[in-house]
C-alpha cells in the first residue's frame, strides 16, 4: 500500500475476527519492528506476544474492555532501561520514545497486511507484570491486540496543521 494510503486508512480497532493470524504475516510484523529506529540502534525493548485463546479472564485484568481479547492476539511493547540510550546533558533515557517508535512500526506494519491493532497505554501495569512474568527492568508501556477487524474505520478528526506546526519559532 503506498504510503500517504496506509496511514490514512489505519484506525484504532475496537471489534475483531476469531480468524488467526497467519504465521507469515505476524513474523513479516516482527520483522519491521526489528528494523524500527531507536537511539543510537539500542533496541531496548522487548515485544511479548500472546496467544488470547484461553487466556481471556486473565488478560482483562491487564485491559478491561471486551474486543481487547477477541483478536487471537495481544502483543506488549516492553522497555529496557538499562539497555537504552541515555543524553549526557540532562541523563534522559530514551526507551519510552524507542517503544513508541516499535509500537508505530508494529502497528503501521499490520495496517499494510490488513490487520488492525489499537494502541493501549491505559492498563494494569501490576497485573501486566504478574500476567507476563515480566522481569523487573522490563516496563510494559503499550499494548495492542492484533487480528482481523470486525468493525470500520470512523470518522477521523485531527486538528489542522496551523495548530500543530511552528516555523522558525514558537
Amino acid at each position: 500500500m503506498e504510503y500517504s494510503d496506509l496511514i490514512s486508512a489505519r484506525y484504532s480497532v475496537r471489534a475483531y475476527r476469531p480468524d488467526s493470524v497467519e504465521d507469515s504475516k505476524l513474523q513479516a510484523i516482527l520483522e519491521a519492528v526489528r528494523l524500527a529506529p531507536t537511539a543510537a540502534n539500542r533496541q531496548p525493548f522487548q515485544l511479548v506476544v500472546i496467544h488470547t485463546a484461553g487466556r481471556e479472564e486473565e488478560l482483562r485484568k491487564i485491559y478491561h474492555r471486551p474486543w481487547f481479547v477477541q483478536a487471537p492476539l495481544v502483543i506488549a511493547v516492553c522497555a529496557v532501561s538499562s539497555q537504552a540510550w541515555v543524553r549526557e546533558s540532562d541523563r534522559f533515557n530514551a526507551r519510552f520514545i524507542d517503544a513508541a517508535i516499535v509500537a508505530d512500526h508494529l502497528i503501521l506494519a499490520a495496517a499494510n497486511l490488513g490487520l488492525g491493532t489499537c494502541w493501549i497505554a491505559n492498563f494494569n501495569t501490576e497485573a501486566a507484570r504478574t500476567i507476563l512474568r515480566l522481569p523487573e527492568e522490563a516496563e510494559p508501556v503499550i499494548f495492542t491486540p492484533l487480528g482481523y477487524p470486525a468493525d470500520q474505520p470512523g470518522l477521523k478528526t485531527r486538528k489542522p496543521l496551523s495548530e500543530l506546526v511552528r516555523y522558525e519559532h514558537w
